[in-house]
């Protein structure tokens, strides 16, 4: 069995491509559910945002089923191959569990650290075990991703800092006056650097917002979406005097606020401070307004420079993420190895509990005199030797198992206890028994007619697992 993640993200990927690469809700389970059609396909998780699209999945063989991964791709997006070939990328095993690791945490993100995309991963992974997509490999990966990325969040401050203009503006803002509920904030302009500025500010407790633009209907549209008010800018002007912040982003040539306005609205504030955030190029505010009393402006350049500042913050958190990355990823290998020998333990086990028994049996019938108490004793000595013949043995292989030539030591473990009988049952057993599992589960999740249906079978499955102890207990 083999890892491997194939996808598309903003790195190597135009938005025009990525949009037709999107995936909404209603289309998630069907998606899984024709990926889970795909050939060599054993376990997958489909992880779609407006920044990616990857297809993380286990497969029986690695290039081919890469291949058949493109051609799912390529048919259920309904984008021809040769379109979309040189944007995608593939990662195997190792690589694939630390990309996925990298994304769940924030690293591979477009901003460093942001939280988003972890309740993204999170929402993917519980819906393809919904749609019995996952199994053994991925229940684990998946579990440990999200683990370590909360672990990455709340034992680092890599996502606090401020790492976009019109968010700084807003924590530059929070530094000043700590709170933004008893505030009136004007922005000036409706564009998109506006908008994200009104929708931090709303996200930090503004309540009263007034949105100017030269043309009140263009401001109507963002003012509406944050229960603001809008204005025109000749209104805005006569309103300075009203307001505490002022965050300007228009797309004008000349000053749109200048020093007399300033000068005007501050006549009537008695010392009340005033801070203005020009984040236009080129600039909407006076410069000279920052040479008033109680006045305090910041221009792009010193926002800039809070954001330069904070992204080397989170570049040294995101340094010890990926300690934490290494880390994990060793746990997942040491467990992956480790998954291969259980049948092996167990087969082992159980042989030397079969010896046990069946020398038992004979010491019994040679003794029949023993009493119940002298049976019991000789029980429990004859068990607790064999458990010690073999606890090394096991310590060891498990040792070994994750080592470079894990699997020919495992071989060598059979071969040596001649254990090829026991491991072929044991590893029937599990098949078996995870087959069950999915039915049972399967069953549990539907209803009317098919809740019937589920019911019946799983009284099957319990008489099956009573004479499959029964047929132990009599081994």
């Amino acid at each position: 069995m083999h890892l491997i993640v194939v996808g598309l993200n903003y790195r190597t990927a135009p938005v025009e491509m990525r949009e037709r690469f999107a995936l909404s809700e209603q289309e998630m389970p069907l998606a899984l559910q024709g990926l889970k059609q795909t050939t060599g396909f054993l376990e997958g998780v489909i992880v779609a945002t407006c920044n990616r699209t990857e297809i993380y999945a286990v497969v029986d063989r690695l290039q081919l089923c890469g291949h058949y991964i493109r051609a799912f791709m390529e048919q259920w997006f309904k984008i021809p191959r040769k379109e979309f070939n040189s944007h995608i990328y593939m990662y195997e095993d190792d690589r694939a569990v630390e990309h996925l690791f990298r994304v769940a945490s924030g690293l591979d993100s477009m901003i460093i650290g942001e939280t988003q995309i972890l309740g993204q991963v999170k929402d993917a992974f519980l819906l393809a075990q919904e749609q019995q997509a996952t199994g053994t490999l991925f229940n684990r990966l998946f579990k440990q991703a999200i683990t370590l990325a909360k672990r990455a969040h709340s034992e680092t401050s890599v996502g606090e800092s401020a790492v976009s203009v019109s968010y700084a503006a807003v924590e530059l803002g929070k530094r000043i006056f700590g709170r933004f509920d008893d505030k009136k904030v004007m922005i000036v302009g409706a564009g998109k650097m506006s908008e994200l500025t009104a929708q931090h500010l709303h996200a930090n407790g503004a309540k009263e917002v007034f949105v100017v633009n030269r043309t009140v209907e263009k401001a109507e549209e963002l003012a509406v979406k944050f229960e603001g008010t809008a204005m025109t800018l000749d209104a805005a002007i006569g309103r300075l005097k009203d307001v505490d912040i002022v965050i300007s982003s228009t797309g004008a040539n000349g000053f749109v606020v200048t020093r007399e306005h300033i000068e005007a609205a501050m006549a009537g504030r008695k010392k009340k401070p005033l801070f203005l955030i020009d984040i236009a190029v080129p600039r909407d505010i006076d410069p000279a307004c920052g040479d008033l009393p109680n006045v305090y402006l910041y221009d792009i350049d010193d926002l800039e420079g809070i954001v330069e500042t904070n992204m080397a913050k989170r570049r040294k958190e995101a340094a010890i993420i990926e300690e934490m990355i290494d880390l994990e990823q060793e746990a997942y290998q040491q467990w992956y190895a480790t998954l291969g020998v259980s049948p092996l333990i167990r087969a082992l086990q159980e042989k030397a509990a079969g010896i046990q028994e069946t020398t038992l049996d004979s010491l019994l019938r040679k003794l029949p005199e023993l009493d119940d108490r002298q049976v019991k004793v000789i029980r429990k000595l004859t068990k607790s030797i064999v458990n010690q013949i073999i606890h090394d043995p096991i310590l060891h292989i498990k040792e070994a198992a994750v080592e470079k030539r894990g699997d020919e030591a495992m071989k060598l473990f059979v071969q040596l206890f001649a254990l090829e009988d026991e491991v072929d049952r044991v590893r029937a057993e599990e098949k078996s028994e995870e087959k069950a599992k999915k039915a049972s589960h399967a069953g549990a999740s539907s209803s009317g007619t098919a809740t019937a249906a589920a019911t019946a079978t799983g009284s099957v499955l319990d008489i099956d697992k009573l004479l499959s102890q029964l047929a132990g207990a009599l081994r």
